[in-house]
């Protein structure tokens, strides 16, 4: 292994439509610390976290890099290590206080990795684990569901990279029922084959809901909750709560109040951050998905793969994201 790896990186913030928004570089390889490995990356998956920090967090000139998605080969561990060993193929989503993944080498705490499923190839295993774990998070950390649960559950966005894994999630692990939103012929459909019992159109939410569930929702996962709070007070049952992974500026709460509707956050990321005692639930939970997809209960939501692994190909990848009209997820691999 040399000293150096090819990566990509920016340097300030800047339109995804200028070619120094993202730049090929090269890094020094990563060292791993006591708890991490040391992980040859094959492919990665671009998320809208990508675009955000990108947008939004200025490095001041020096080369940061993103990506929350990987999947490789473990090449080398810390000497606390002991889930992994050289060899093993493995999937995560890595921490955003640290190093991203669009590099050639990377370095992440073995206690959110899993296995990689045997029967993916890199690049479909790569457009899983963030989107897996926000997902996983949502219905059995924030919502308490389980294999005897019931009710409704709407899913906003049920076409979306998170949204895609809610529906599965949700219909293999859990007995509720299931209702997606989509408003275009192939997204609708893509939420159908994704398990949701019902697709409604989210133009106009309430009426939508009302027709498909005329006594209203229990559970509402959100990733577009900024304005729509009066909407899921409307359509939500007393005592009904809602997941919510945006961060809308102003969120007034106050509708849910006479219902007593329990608002949750999800944010993935923040087992790496604070590292707190269950951080291994994450490592837990990308293995027990790795069982569902190796017996066909679970299937990737790759639906794009972009080649080579560059710049040029990682500012594409972006530009799909950030236009809004994402089905399922893109992963750029060919190191």
């Amino acid at each position: 292994m040399t000293d150096l790896m090819p990566a990509v990186a920016y340097r300030r913030p800047l339109p995804i439509s200028d070619p120094a928004s993202l730049e090929d570089v090269e890094l020094p390889v990563p060292t791993p610390g006591p708890r991490d490995l040391l992980v040859r990356v094959e492919a990665v998956s671009v998320n809208p976290v990508d675009t955000k920090v990108r947008t939004g967090q200025d490095p001041g000139g020096e080369p940061r890099v993103l990506g929350y998605d990987a999947a490789g080969v473990v090449v080398a561990t810390g000497e606390r290590v002991t889930l992994f060993e050289p060899g093993d193929e493995v999937y995560y989503a890595g921490s955003i206080a640290r190093p991203g993944t669009d590099a050639r080498f990377h370095a992440v705490d073995e206690r959110i990795v899993g296995h990689k499923p045997r029967t993916l190839s890199f690049a479909e295993a790569a457009a899983l684990p963030l989107t897996t774990i926000t997902a996983w998070e949502t219905l059995f950390d924030r919502f308490g569901l389980g294999v005897h649960s019931t009710g409704t559950l709407l899913v906003l966005g049920g076409a979306g990279g998170v949204g895609s894994m809610v529906v599965q999630l949700a219909r293999a692990l859990t007995g509720v029922t299931v209702i997606a939103t989509a408003s275009r012929p192939e997204s609708t459909q893509w939420a159908r084959d994704m398990g949701a019992h019902e697709v409604i159109d989210h133009h106009d939410l309430v009426g939508a809901v009302r027709e498909a569930a005329p006594d209203g929702v229990d559970f509402v996962f959100s990733p577009h909750t900024g304005g729509a709070v009066e909407s899921f007070a409307e359509i939500l049952r007393p005592g009904g709560q809602i997941t919510a992974i945006d961060e809308p500026e102003g969120l007034d709460l106050l509708p849910l109040k006479a219902k007593s509707i329990t608002f949750h956050w999800e944010f993935m990321f923040t087992r790496p951050i604070f590292q707190p005692d269950d951080m291994i639930a994450q490592h837990d939970l990308l293995e027990r998905v790795r069982e569902l997809v190796d017996r066909g209960a679970i299937r990737t939501t790759l639906t794009r793969c972009l080649e080579p692994f560059d710049a040029a190909t990682l500012r594409r990848a972006h530009e799909m994201v950030e236009s809004g009209r994402m089905v399922g997820k893109v992963v750029v691999a060919g190191f």
